[in-house]
């Protein structure tokens, strides 16, 4: 049984991702069962931690700033990559007792499972990287081996894995705007070319289709039961969620 949510909070993207950190803890603790977070996020620059040990970074928030995006450390993942309202973001909390050891298998099968979600919707989905992609990785899922639609991360508890990631469904120039001065800011080279958006192959494809795809997948091998953020999940979260923020992006308490 996996336990579904679309709690998402777009207005504070510190919280947003804070969330999915208070889920990944509380699971690691047996608290929680398997979760599954799907929701449409707001517009996010989310930077790893190689970027933020980065000569570049400061600058790489101002080009943020600029670009009306907000910045946030992110909770899995390699290098910057973006958020927005055109955009399905995933969460999936996995207990394990010992998460180091099952590391690829998970990303094989979530990998896998998107690649279908695609198939099922008539793309032409591959797992892997496309040459020049931004925050390059290994099981991206791409359409026709040209662009990247999907990026994936792992963060890991120590009895819990979180599997996060974003499937562009909209607007791919949206995602390379602001990563142009980003990367140019961190010193990366990328081919702005290769990102793409599931409506560049499916015409009037909606995020809701998307949504209700991934969920059918989903449920061909589980029961998804919808649930509720917990008063509890959510306290710690508010108590991580500065720890995702950059220093001087913090909002004032409210």
């Amino acid at each position: 049984m996996i336990r579904l949510l679309d709690t998402s909070f777009p207005d504070q993207p510190g919280l947003d991702t804070a969330v999915s950190r208070a889920i990944l803890l509380r699971g690691s603790d047996d608290d929680l069962g398997e979760t599954l977070r799907l929701h449409v996020p707001g517009r996010v620059v989310a930077f790893g931690r190689q970027d933020v040990v980065s000569p570049g970074y400061p600058a790489a928030l101002r080009a943020t700033h600029a670009s009306a995006f907000a910045p946030i450390e992110r909770l899995a993942g390699g290098r910057a990559a973006v958020f927005h309202e055109g955009t399905l973001a995933f969460a999936w909390m996995i207990p394990e007792q010992d998460p180091k050891t099952t590391i690829t298998a998970r990303f094989e099968r979530v990998a896998g499972l998107i690649r279908n979600v695609l198939v099922d919707l008539g793309l032409d989905a591959r797992v892997g990287e496309v040459p020049g992609e931004y925050c390059p990785g290994s099981y991206s899922v791409n359409i026709g081996g040209r662009s990247k639609v999907m990026g994936i991360g792992q963060r890991l508890a120590k009895h819990a894995a979180h599997v996060g990631g974003v499937i562009v469904v909209h607007d791919a120039e949206l995602v390379n705007a602001p990563l142009r001065p980003v990367y140019d800011a961190l010193g990366l080279s990328w081919d702005p070319s290769t990102t793409g958006a599931i409506e560049d192959s499916v015409d009037n494809i909606s995020m809701s289709a998307v949504r209700d795809a991934f969920v059918a997948r989903v449920m061909a091998e589980a029961d998804l039961v919808p649930a509720v953020l917990e008063p509890e999940t959510l306290a710690l979260a508010r108590e991580l969620a500065p720890q995702h923020v950059p220093v001087g992006d913090a909002p004032a308490p409210r």
